[in-house]
């Protein structure tokens, strides 16, 4: 199972109903393509895991690149695993500044941190951590 991690930034902040109307899109185009994945939204920065067929993978990303209302993507990571990370997910979202979010018994300060780039480039398996801690404590 092929997967990539990206983030990006928004060109301007994205309203709730913005961030439903763009998990609505997604869920939509990515069970159609078989393709599982999370996307996390932080402060106007986005952080996307997609899994499914390489070819397929990479052909959203060249899609999602041009997308003009967000800039500045650099993939984190890519690679092969043995299954899907995000099996149950046609795409799983979270808003990390929702209070949804913030009152979670599994809040971590992990998140008060800025969810930069440059950090996460450093550094992969932070990526990896805020994943896998969305999915274990938010289903």
């Amino acid at each position: 199972m092929f997967f990539i991690v990206y983030v990006s930034s928004a060109v301007r902040p994205f309203s709730q109903s913005e961030l439903v109307e763009l998990l609505t899109q997604s869920r939509e185009k990515n069970t159609k393509l078989g393709l599982t994945g999370m996307l996390l939204y932080k402060d106007g920065n986005f952080m996307q895991v997609l899994e499914g067929e390489e070819a397929v993978v990479r052909e959203l990303l060249i899609t999602i690149s041009k997308d003009e209302r967000h800039r500045g993507i650099i993939t984190l990571m890519e690679g092969s695993r043995e299954e899907r990370e995000f099996p149950d997910w046609s795409m799983g979202f979270y808003d990390l500044d929702s209070p949804e979010v913030l009152a979670m018994p599994a809040y971590s300060e992990f998140l008060n941190t800025p969810l930069t780039s440059g950090d996460l480039a450093l550094n992969p398996s932070r990526c990896w951590q805020l994943l896998l801690m969305f999915k274990k404590n938010i289903r």
